[in-house]
């Protein structure tokens, strides 16, 4: 559901852009009062695991269109959701600048709508869910499918909406939402269950690795656990470097829709400020669209996967590091 810079104008663009910003603000500012030096390390491997799972497109039956996880729930489970919604801005940035997945200039709207809403909803519904009573399969995969459906129908939206404001397509807005909604209901659902089977495997195994337990033990902190963390690693490993290859070529749900609406629908460089972000994503796209400049290949599908989430992970860990320094000087 990354959105390209062809469907938003600066205005709405620069509206995004300050709607994100102030929500990752008060995201940070409720991250210091918890006092966990491992948490920016947390974020970056959970983010590298999310980074590669977004790789891996499955195909919706009957439809010729397919998805993948946001992974915005997932990450507000595991890491509580002001974490995951500062994780998913950083896979997001990453995905925009090196990888061209999504519009620098509509990255604003990309954070709101992919990462936003999943915390949100996912920080209210699981905490809610999760308060009083047993924490069993039936309850992690009702709040898992229920948070992911909630989140991408909002932001699915959210994509409309914002297109319609930026006044620039001529993608009608009652047909285009009305494309929009069902493909990614079926979308969500899928995500839903993939981040239930994750979660109650998880639990079963450690549960005090996952935010919503600690939060009801009334914790501030997800609790260390090397092997757990192991796992994501190799997880993400495995899913950018050899799973990549079997994801689905069908487009996704927002491409879908628009192939549906217009089929000569193409990316409009344009003049100005849409210009000047498209160069500059020219420039720091590293491996366009998951691969080598020169063309797709095996290589270069793995290497967007296994490099990409060392990015994320490195990222993370290198912003932990001068955020420590920067207190410890403070002191």
């Amino acid at each position: 559901m990354h959105m390209s810079d062809a469907l938003v104008n600066p205005a709405v663009a620069t509206t995004m852009y300050a709607c994100s910003a102030g929500a990752a603000t008060f995201a940070v500012k409720k991250l210091n009062r918890i006092q966990d030096n491992k948490l920016m390390a947390n974020m970056g491997i959970m983010g590298a695991f999310i980074f590669a799972a977004q790789m891996i497109n499955f195909s919706i039956p009957g439809t010729g269109s397919s998805g993948h996880i946001a992974g915005s729930v997932l990450l507000t489970a595991v890491l509580g959701p002001y974490a995951a919604f500062l994780t998913m801005i950083g896979v997001l940035l990453i995905q925009a600048f090196l990888f061209a997945d999504g519009g620098i200039l509509a990255l604003g709207c990309n954070i709101w709508n992919m990462a936003f809403y999943g915390s949100a909803v996912a920080g209210v519904l699981f905490h809610q869910t999760f308060k009083k009573g047993e924490i069993n399969r039936k309850r992690i995969l009702l709040a898992s499918v229920i948070s992911s459906v909630i989140a991408l129908q909002l932001g699915a939206f959210s994509v409309t909406i914002q297109t319609l404001a930026s006044n620039i397509t001529d993608l009608p807005f009652h047909v285009f939402v009305s494309l929009m909604q069902p493909i990614h209901l079926a979308i969500g659902l899928i995500e839903g269950l993939i981040t239930a089977a994750i979660l109650y495997f998880v639990y079963q195994a450690r549960p005090e690795f996952l935010w919503f337990v600690n939060k009801r033990n009334a914790r501030t902190q997800v609790q260390r656990n090397n092997r757990v963390w192991f796992a994501f690693v190799i997880g993400f490993i495995v899913l950018g470097g050899i799973i990549s290859h079997f994801a689905s070529s069908d487009p996704d749900g927002l491409e879908w829709s628009i192939a549906r609406i217009n089929p000569e629908f193409g990316e409009d460089v344009g003049v100005g400020i849409k210009a000047l972000a498209d160069h500059i994503q020219q420039f720091t796209a590293i491996l366009p669209d998951y691969n080598l400049a020169s063309g797709e290949t095996i290589t270069g599908t793995s290497l967007s996967g296994i490099l990409g989430g060392c990015i994320v992970l490195i990222l993370f860990t290198l912003v932990g590091f001068l955020t420590k320094k920067i207190i410890s000087r403070s002191n």
